[in-house]
């Protein structure tokens, strides 16, 4: 396997589909088909290919984002599927050695995770990202990437947000303060 890995990072119903539960809606619509070619592109290249998706409890009256978004991505829920065609990309490929879906409960896909763990063993230096939303988990697991020391490759045309100002700001910042590739 090479020295790459892509983050498909929270792709799911909850998050894009017209009545997820915290959809970022049209521009999460959007990029579904290039989620989906850079998905089956590391794929066929033998890269690793992660699919870090967000996993909450219901009624979890603990967790910090209770207080700031509806309930989403409820364990057990349809809104935890990933959402449209990367939902086949990854049934047709999820007992594939270097594929690894696994759950996270905060933003970023570091936190709380074996995901680091998993990467180093792999010898992988340079991390490329999608998935929504830009400006919180992707922005959040760029920024824990940069500070583990990974080089970060996020791809804009495969990034969204239900924040357009939100958006043009993490793909600023993921250049000019994390020295992010975005391409």
């Amino acid at each position: 396997m090479g020295k790459r890995a892509l983050l498909n990072v929270d792709y799911t119903y909850d998050f894009v589909a017209p009545d997820g539960k915290l959809t970022c809606g049209e521009p999460g619509q959007v990029i579904e088909d290039k989620i989906v070619s850079i998905t089956e592109e590391f794929i066929e290249a033998g890269d690793y290919v992660v699919f870090a998706i967000d996993k909450h409890e219901a009624d979890d009256g603990l967790h910090p984002e209770t207080a700031l978004f509806p309930p989403h991505n409820i364990a057990g829920t349809s809104g935890r599927d990933l959402y449209g065609k990367l939902a086949g990309v990854y049934a047709q490929n999820k007992d594939k050695a270097n594929v690894y879906y696994y759950d996270k409960t905060r933003y970023s896909a570091f936190a709380g995770t074996d995901l680091e763990i998993k990467l180093r063993e792999r010898g992988i230096e340079e991390v490329h990202i999608i998935g929504v939303c830009t400006d919180i988990c992707v922005l959040h697991t760029a920024v824990d990437a940069y500070n583990k020391g990974f080089n970060i490759v996020v791809h804009q045309d495969a990034v969204a947000s239900f924040n357009q100002a939100g958006h043009d700001w993490a793909l600023t910042h993921f250049t000019n303060t994390l020295g992010a590739q975005v391409v």
